[in-house]
């Protein structure tokens, strides 16, 4: 519309409203025609431009033409963020009344709306919808605020301007209109003057509800939108309907959408007027002028109102000129804002699977375009991503790092080819899923929420092999994978990226081919990239909105990258437009499809069009075009804007030619200011001031139609990947200033941005630059297998931001700890006897058997259970001497003395004095509820006199405990650890009685500061160490050696003023403070080294007593010392001629101001000694000497780092019911436990996690099972520190503190997470994995049992048998353990009919024998059968018939005729030959009564351990490297041939089944967090059962072994492989050889990574070493362990790895070792467990088990171990000549379970199977 047609239409309107409308409103002053918001220029929920001034005149036209108000839309998330009155944003208020102020100074009225009707995000995901009564209240009191803020300048108001998402809903639309009615009374009662109004607004279409509305609210005139059709509509009719339905209301046509009318015929307008001068009695108070009359086109604005530049003008619709006049003039661009962000900001960190997941061929993941990208040696220094940070494998290691941060919000990618490896959905694979299924869980878990991206620049190779993104069949892949994870993970993640940085991917990806997939065409390729990414984005969105927002209430955007761009000259317009045209074609290409219309950018597509005209010949760049349906799907398809930002640039325009790519085809050149700092890499330079500008662009430009908020989806810097890594100071200033520009921003721009991400967490592969730029917040060593996490600089700074909430500073919070339950002791407990009545401890656990006592328990602590860790000042703090301080006794001189290794100190240590955030940080991430840590005296009493008080001291402590309390951690506050102030020791110190006084001032002066925030104490940690270390030994300070007098007076003194300090805080401090205060003592377990003799008993005791009762005593029973230890004093003082007793006495009332000074038992301790009774020497005098008692370490149990400090896990277990015995069942808080290892031990600290793992299980079970109130457990320590007189050569910390580095960066080690976990569980709770099952096997289920012919038959030259290996080996001296041999072994074959009768009483459906070669083939050849060996078998496969047990023969188990090895046994190839013709013997024979057989036993202990190792017959060892393979070879040749000999000679007749058996242990990587261990395992598995069973599943040996044996035989110079090679023609003769897979196994191992350096062996070339878990249950067998899981996991594998054959387990047993037992307990339990396990193979993973035996029948000969290890489930009694058998507990037990076929269901009742007929 022209300018003067406008004015003369505007003219007419007014002219009516003045003079042509009678109502009871004044026409001259009440007709409203409204104007604006013309655009959202003045939309304050956008930044507030400094050239406000500059609307002014704009505002005076519209007044000077007859527009009386102008709409002024509130935005009540912008005003309000939290929802809360008190926390506005000022700035957002502050504009709202600057615009207000500007129209009534101009003459216009604001018409002010409330809200539409659509809840913002912010308070939905709070409150729900408008049907949530406490959404309208917080509605109303936005109301009351807006009135409050902005009422004096408002007459007119509108509550809701839209019903339209609450109008079909009866529910919140009636909240809404009460909601109303309350607003209006409220309105008119703060503003009762005349001329004030308040309406609400809806549709003219909804006229039938509008009765309903009158009668539910109020309003003083009705405010309507007209959907206007100029065709067919009747305008009066219609307002007429309305007006008569509202009960004759005044009507504002408030807005009005017109259909089908021209503007050039004036139609509207005109329809309008005539409605008006037809129908008098319609009370229209007022219509709106943009709606009826459109826009005036701005360029036709006259300069007579002084707008007379027309650029000017159209500048006011140029975006990114509006924010360049804003910032242009800015003279306070760097200023620092010193203000806090809105109270629910998300603070996040970021990372990218193909960064950081590792894993790149693990559990079926496809490779990617980066995977491709890496091993095509693209990347810096020929890097790739295969392993990165391996955070496949270390979730917890990641989420711990995120709980230190304290971030609230953990953005990360998922890698499409982990969970669809081909791109599509027909390859998902499942293990792919549950890793980020469990990331996203642990996240949940520790209060992070997950935001996802689905795709982050790694795509499947699969795909890009088809076209990748230039594909359009991509769109489909890419929703279906969307769709996927929407409904996998959407449940729990809530906010999800389509794509991150997609402007890179077409740029880089395909465009300059920098980044995978390496494609350079920049003049399609990358634009339709860019084309399909945004479909992607789109359709994925839409699947979203469609299938899933309705239940999962999440959100999806877009993460799109951007610079912001300044002109290079702001003088020359041609720069600005340049500066544009660059942020166009790099945030526009994508932003403007998708914020503002669907499609690509005006400009964008006029300066390519421009281009192509120029360049004829050839086209720089073709864009492809979206249709119209495709433009109308993509506008809109984001709920926020994300911005990855990390630098400017600065722009000139230029003369690009025809040169494909940004620069060329756009015009324009990009540089960098040489005064910006740079960074690692060459793109990024710092120039933070460009955030806040993109900020404000972004708001304006793309968010003012669709008004979704901003979230800083990735801001970061890289630095160098060498020099100092950890004190990033450029980041902390990078970050720093970025963050405050997004500050600015929101707080003085009114920027609605809710997230700021850094990134990123952590180091990781930065593509093309592999690991040569470092963006992490923390450190990874990529040098280190383990792949640790260290904290750089930058992320402590972080998390200061994050507890800041940006940088207001704390404002005046104050903290107060919860206070403690106190319970008063009622009576005195009477004095211990000698020995103890705790003796009954003793009594019931030391006769316990290894198995009760080893059993692991599971269950879990009480709920509030104080799960913490420790450190002491001295040994962390350092700042020896800062701000004050004064020495202890722990200063150089005491450091000094060669005591110490390196004479090492603690002036530094951890320099916790400086590192409060450092160490704040580890407890977050550990997740603790209580740290325990000591007070340095001499900080806070420099002199250790209130008088020399030094206030910075006590600050720092403050600072502690308010840090301790902001995370709800419980601060155990340790008054006395060891480091008296010097001044005092120059006073004697302990010795000195005055320090009892001088010690309690201390103690007053602390509770006093500290106690309203501190309600637990400690007094002293371990008196006894002060007293005896430091004052009788004289190995610490003060260094004092009086062993006989001063330990006595030194305790003395101590429990005195620990008496003092107890009653100063119960007189005083208790009432109003509430804690709980006691002293830590340490203790030691001490068990009797022979427990059935009294005398060593009371020695055990009186340990004890001396150790732990020598302070427990008088302070937990009677006031003064244990009996024992006055006796032993008293007595040895006198044979030393002394006329008193060397120990002190307490007086009466000493005794009674002692007793009962402890509100709970505080213990710390770390092992158990081995106490037996002796008469020690009287001279000198000594402590140690008084107690007439030897000590020694329990030499069963592990070494730890310090010497005589074996982990004894079990001794806890004892102590703590011994303390609960003793002291009459107090609370028991375990103040210390802990293990050290060597300084060399870093992070992977395994030693730890199993001390961890078996001394909590033994507090737990005292706890659980035994009744012992334990309150708590402390962990020793936080960290490594100075440990005393080890100085820093060994550490005890979860957390690895590097001390070479000045800033002492702290590590967590692999028990940090471990014992996060066990914090998160609070204890061991039982697992599905740990629960028996119960269930039936298969009907035809084979239940049996095994032997093998050397091992029982004997009779080893009886009739005519023929020497095997075993025999020679037996009898060559040191083979076989105790010179034992198998001559006679159990004389089975003389015992036919016994040995049946025992397999009939077990119940057993087959029986597992070998058959003797030897025996049947004296010279192993088929020239001499000899016919008695085989009768014996003839005689036992009858009589198994006969007893309706079915025979399962073994061909080949191990003794080999001693006539063969004679010839090179299985070295020689004629073996092979020679082994089927007795096989073809053995079956012609045997065959048609036989249905079962195996070829050979376990050919890995023939070939390895008797041809490798030698530790079995035939004892060879000499040649590691080959004969083992050699060997293993032949017999699968030889297995091979008799199966084909079977198969085709005599399947068809005698329908037998014939396989191999084959035997390995399950492995587990020793730290399942770490790749290389994880590796080791796999390898151990594959070199063990793989070796045999992939030739003979599979065809040929692995790829694995192949490949590791050759590269490690060539790096040896030998010309091949030291594994023999099989033709084709033998893999095809071996494969398949199979009826079913025969498997024995008994174990599992952990394995980890050993490099042999160039050793050629089996070992050497598996590279691995395999430990046992310490809570596995021990057998007889020093290999064997009890480790049931390993058992279905291992099935499990050979089902995944062999195509799940039928599996016959062949052997499964334990063995016991020592005196004979015939309740085999352990026997039952292992029996139970491990079938119980194979059930859940079966029933559970459709593993095809269809067979178990158990080994063995009797008690054999083991092999080299001789008759010492014992297998029998019936025991053989090897001293009676008959060699009886006899049935153990345990044929019982496995019995029942062959009956029942299975565990029968107990709740269904008892079952028959339990009741076994009579024989």
């Amino acid at each position: 519309m022209q300018l003067s047609q406008y004015l003369l239409w505007v003219a007419l309107l007014f002219s009516f409203g003045m003079y042509g409308c009678c109502n009871e409103f004044n026409p001259q002053e009440d007709f409203m025609l409204v104007a604006g918001p013309l655009n959202d220029t003045f939309d304050c929920s956008r930044p507030v431009l400094p050239g406000f001034e500059q609307h002014f005149e704009h505002f005076e036209y519209l007044q000077s033409r007859g527009v009386t108000h102008f709409k002024v839309p509130l935005s009540w998330v912008q005003l309000l963020p939290t929802g809360f009155p008190g926390h506005p944003q000022q700035a957002v208020v502050t504009c709202y009344q600057t615009l207000m102020k500007q129209l009534l100074e101009v003459g216009l009225q604001p018409l002010v709306v409330l809200h539409g009707s659509t809840v913002p995000d912010s308070l939905r995901s709070r409150y729900g919808g408008w049907e949530n009564p406490e959404l309208g209240d917080m509605f109303q009191q936005y109301a009351e605020f807006v009135f409050g803020e902005f009422g004096e300048l408002a007459l007119s108001w509108v509550t809701f301007s839209d019903l339209d998402y609450v109008r079909h809903d009866p529910g919140p639309l009636q909240t809404i209109l009460k909601l109303n009615k309350n607003i209006y009374q409220l309105y008119h009662q703060r503003f009762p003057e005349k001329g004030r109004r308040l309406s609400i607004g809806l549709r003219a279409s909804d006229v039938a509800i509008l009765p309903k509305i009158k009668s539910s609210t109020k309003m003083d005139f009705l405010s309507i939108h007209i959907e206007y059709e100029c065709e067919s509509a009747n305008l009066g009719e219609e307002l007429r309907r309305v007006q008569v339905s509202s009960g004759d209301l005044p009507i504002l046509i408030y807005e009005m959408t017109v259909h089908g009318c021209p503007y050039s015929q004036y139609q509207v307008l005109g329809n309008f007027l005539q409605v008006l001068m037809s129908n008098a009695d319609l009370k229209i108070v007022g219509c709106d002028t943009v709606d009826m009359l459109g826009e005036p086109e701005t360029e036709d604005f006259p300069t007579s109102h002084a707008i007379s530049d027309i650029n000017r003008i159209s500048a006011l619709r140029n975006n990114y000129q509006n924010v360049w006049n804003q910032f242009a003039a800015q003279t306070d661009r760097d200023l620092f804002l010193n203000e806090s962000f809105p109270v629910d900001f998300q603070w996040a960190t970021s990372s990218e699977s193909f960064k950081v997941e590792g894993g790149w061929a693990e559990d079926g993941k496809g490779e990617s375009i980066w995977d491709r990208f890496g091993h095509d040696g693209l990347a810096f220094a020929n890097q790739t991503a295969d392993l990165a940070c391996d955070s496949y494998h270390k979730v917890d290691y990641d989420v711990y790092l995120l709980r230190g941060l304290h971030v609230n919000t953990y953005q990360f990618s998922i890698s499409w080819a982990r969970i669809f490896p081909s791109g599509h959905r027909c390859s998902q694979s499942e293990k792919g899923a549950l890793y980020y299924d469990k990331l996203i869980n642990a996240l949940i878990d520790s209060g992070i929420q997950p935001v996802v991206t689905l795709y982050h620049w790694d795509l499947p190779q699969a795909l890009q092999d088809c076209g990748g993104w230039t594909n359009a069949s991509i769109v489909e892949a890419f929703k279906d994978y969307a769709d996927f994870c929407f409904s996998r993970f959407g449940d729990r993640v809530k906010t999800w990226n389509t794509f991150s940085s997609p402007w890179v991917v077409s740029h880089a990806g395909y465009g300059t081919g920098e980044h995978a997939p390496g494609v350079k065409d920049y003049v399609v390729a990358s634009y339709q990239a860019t084309h399909n990414m945004i479909k992607s984005h789109a359709e994925a969105w839409h699947v979203y909105n469609e299938k899933y927002r309705k239940t999962q209430g999440g959100r999806v955007g877009i993460a799109l990258n951007s610079d912001w761009a300044e002109p290079v000259d702001p003088s020359r317009p041609e720069d600005i437009a340049a500066a544009d045209r660059y942020l166009q074609f790099m945030l526009g290409w994508f932003a403007h499809p998708i914020f503002v219309d669907g499609d690509y950018p005006a400009a964008f597509k006029t300066q390519i069009e421009q281009k192509i005209k120029e360049c004829p010949l050839s086209e720089p760049a073709i864009l492809p075009v979206f249709t119209a349906e495709e433009r109308k799907r993509i506008h809109g398809t984001a709920d926020y804007f994300g911005l990855n930002h990390y630098t400017s640039r600065l722009v000139n325009n230029s003369v690009g030619g025809c040169t494909p790519g940004p620069q060329g085809v756009g015009n324009f050149q990009s540089h960098v200011d040489p005064s910006w700092s740079s960074t690692a890499s060459d793109w990024i330079y710092s120039a933070p001031w460009g955030l806040r500008r993109l900020l404000n662009y972004i708001s304006t430009e793309y968010l003012n139609i669709i008004k979704v908020p901003i979230h800083i989806t990735g801001n970061g810097m890289p630095t160098e990947h060498i020099g100092d890594s950890l004190n990033d100071v450029s980041r902390i200033d990078y970050m720093k200033s970025h963050i405050n520009e997004a500050l600015k921003a929101i707080f003085l721009d009114g920027v609605n941005v809710q997230r700021f991400t850094a990134e990123s967490l952590m180091d990781g592969f930065e593509g093309k630059k592999g690991y040569s730029q470092r963006f992490g917040l923390h450190y990874v060593n990529f040098e280190d297998a383990d792949g640790p996490r260290t904290p750089k600089q930058s992320a402590y700074f972080y998390s200061q931001v994050i507890k800041q909430n940006g940088f207001g500073g704390h404002k005046g919070e104050f903290f107060n700890s919860a206070k403690m339950r106190f319970t008063p002791r009622t009576t005195a407990l009477p004095p211990s006897e000698v020995p103890s009545k705790s003796k009954v401890v003793w009594e019931k656990f030391s006769i316990r058997s290894n198995f009760q006592r080893k059993l692991y328990h599971y269950g879990t602590f009480p709920q509030g259970f104080s799960w913490g860790v420790s450190s002491s000042a001295y040994q962390i703090e350092g700042g020896w001497n800062a701000d004050g301080k004064g020495p202890s006794v722990w200063g150089y001189d005491s450091t000094q003395n060669g005591n110490i290794p390196d004479n090492a100190n603690g002036d530094v240590a951890c320099d916790s004095y400086h590192r409060l955030e450092e160490d704040s940080y580890m407890l977050r991430a550990l997740k603790v509820k209580s740290y325990r840590f000591s007070l340095s005296w001499s900080r806070i009493f420099p002199d250790g006199q209130r008088t020399s008080l030094n206030q910075k001291g006590v600050d720092y402590y403050n600072r502690l405990i308010d840090g301790l309390l902001a995370y709800n951690i419980t601060p155990m506050v340790t008054l006395y650890h060891w480091d008296l102030p010097e001044a005092l020791q120059k006073l004697g110190g302990w010795d000195n009685v005055e320090m009892i006084n001088i010690f309690n001032d201390f103690a007053d002066f602390c509770f006093a500061t500290f106690g309203d925030r501190v309600t637990f104490w400690m007094t002293f940690n371990q008196p006894h160490t002060i007293a005896w270390s430091g004052y009788g030994l004289g190995q610490i300070p003060p260094n004092v050696t009086n062993p006989g007098i001063a330990p006595y007076r030194v305790a003395h003194n101590l429990i005195k003023a620990h008496a003092k300090a107890y009653h100063t805080y119960d007189d005083k401090y208790r009432a109003s403070q509430g804690g709980l205060i006691s002293i830590a003592l340490n203790a030691d377990w001490f068990e009797p080294k022979y427990v059935n003799v009294p005398r060593e008993v009371v020695a055990a005791d009186r340990a004890l007593q001396f150790q732990l009762g020598w302070f427990a005593h008088p302070i937990f029973k009677n006031g003064d010392y244990p009996d024992a230890m006055k006796w032993q004093v008293g007595n040895k003082s006198e044979l030393q001629g002394l006329k008193e007793t060397r120990l002190p006495s307490f007086s009466e009332e000493e005794k009674m101001f002692i007793k009962g000074t402890a509100d709970m038992f505080c213990v710390n301790h770390y092992t158990t000694k081995i106490a037996q009774h002796a008469t020690l020497r009287l001279n000198p005098a000594s402590y140690i000497y008084d107690q007439d008692m030897s000590e020694a370490e329990e030499s069963d149990s592990p070494t730890t780092a310090i010497k005589n400090q074996r982990a004894v896990a079990w001794g806890l277990r004892r102590l703590l019911n011994w303390i609960k015995e003793e002291y009459g069942d107090p609370e028991i808080y375990i103040t210390e436990n802990g293990v050290a290892t060597n300084s060399k031990t870093t992070w992977d600290d395994s030693a730890r996690v199993f001390y961890f793992k078996t001394y909590v299980d033994e507090a737990l079970k005292a706890y659980d099972l035994d009744g012992v109130k334990v309150k708590g457990y402390i962990a020793t320590s936080l960290m490594d520190s100075f440990e005393w007189l080890n100085g820093y050569k060994v550490g005890f910390g979860l957390h690895h503190v590097d001390f070479t580095n000045p800033i002492r960066p702290r590590t967590p080690k692999y028990s940090a997470h471990f014992y996060y976990q066990v914090i998160k569980d609070n204890g061991f709770p039982s697992t599905d994995e740990d629960q028996l099952i119960y269930g039936h096997f298969r009907k035809d289920f084979i239940w049996s049992t095994a032997t093998a012919s050397y091992q029982i038959e004997g009779g080893w030259r009886a009739d005519g048998k023929g020497l095997s290996i075993w025999d020679k080996f037996a009898h060559t001296p040191l083979r076989v353990f105790n010179d034992d041999n198998g001559d006679i072994a159990c004389n089975s074959y003389n015992k036919v009919e016994e040995d049946v009768a025992i397999l009939k009483q077990l119940k057993v459906t087959h029986y597992r024998f070998s058959i003797s070669w030897p025996r049947v083939l004296p010279d192993g050849t088929t020239k001499h059968i000899n016919e008695a060996g085989l009768n014996y078998y003839h005689r036992l496969v009858n009589a198994l018939l006969a007893a309706n047990i079915q025979p399962h023969i073994t061909l080949y188990h191990w003794d080999l005729p001693q006539a063969l090895q004679d010839i090179g046994g299985w070295e020689n190839d004629t073996i092979v030959g020679k082994f089927r013709d007795y096989a073809d013997l053995i079956f012609s024979r045997l065959g048609h009564k036989v249905k079962f057989w195996i070829t050979i036993n376990e050919p890995y202990n023939v070939a390895n351990i008797g041809h490798g190792y030698g530790a079995a017959a035939p004892g060879i060892s000499f040649r590691p490297g080959t004969l083992p393979y050699i060997v293993g070879h032949s017999l699968l040749k030889a297995h091979a041939e008799a199966w084909h000999l079977y198969n085709d000679k005599y399947r068809a007749k005698q329908q037998g089944i014939i396989s191999i058996t084959i035997n390995s242990d399950w492995s587990e990587p020793r730290n399942p967090y770490k790749q290389e261990d994880i590796d080791a395992a796999k390898r151990v598995v594959q070199f063990y059962i793989g070796w045999f069973a992939h030739p003979v599943f599979n065809g040929d040996y692995s790829n694995m072994m192949k490949t590791i044996i050759r590269e490690r035989s060539l790096a040896a110079n030998l010309t091949t492989s030291r594994l023999p090679e099989f033709t084709p023609a033998e893999i095809k003769r071996i494969k398949g050889t199979y009826d079913y897979f025969g498997f024995n196994h008994y174990t599992t191992v952990l394995a980890f990574p050993v490099n042999y350096g160039n050793l050629q062996h089996y070992d050497a070339d598996r590279g691995t070493g395999t430990i046992a878990d310490r809570s596995w249950l021990d057998s007889g067998s020093s290999w064997l362990k009890v480790s049931p899981f390993g058992f279905r996991r291992i099935l499990n594998f050979i089902k995944a790895e062999y195509g799940n054959p039928p599996i016959i387990i062949t052997e499964n047993g334990i063995s016991e070792r020592g005196p004979i037992d015939l309740n085999d307990t352990l026997r039952s339990y292992y029996y139970e467990q491990y079938i119980n396990q194979l059930l859940k193979a079966y029933l559970l993973d459709n593993v095809d088990i269809r067979g178990y035996t158990a080994w063995s029948l009797m008690d054999n000969l083991e092999w080299a171990t001789g008759f010492s290890e014992r297998f029998g489930l019936f025991y053989v009694n090897h001293s009676d000549t008959k060699l009886s058998r006899v049935a153990k507990n345990s044929v019982t037990h496995y019995s029942t379970i062959i009956n029942c076929n299975g565990f029968p269901d107990p709740a269904l009742g008892p079952h028959e199977c339990f009741n076994p007929a009579p024989e």
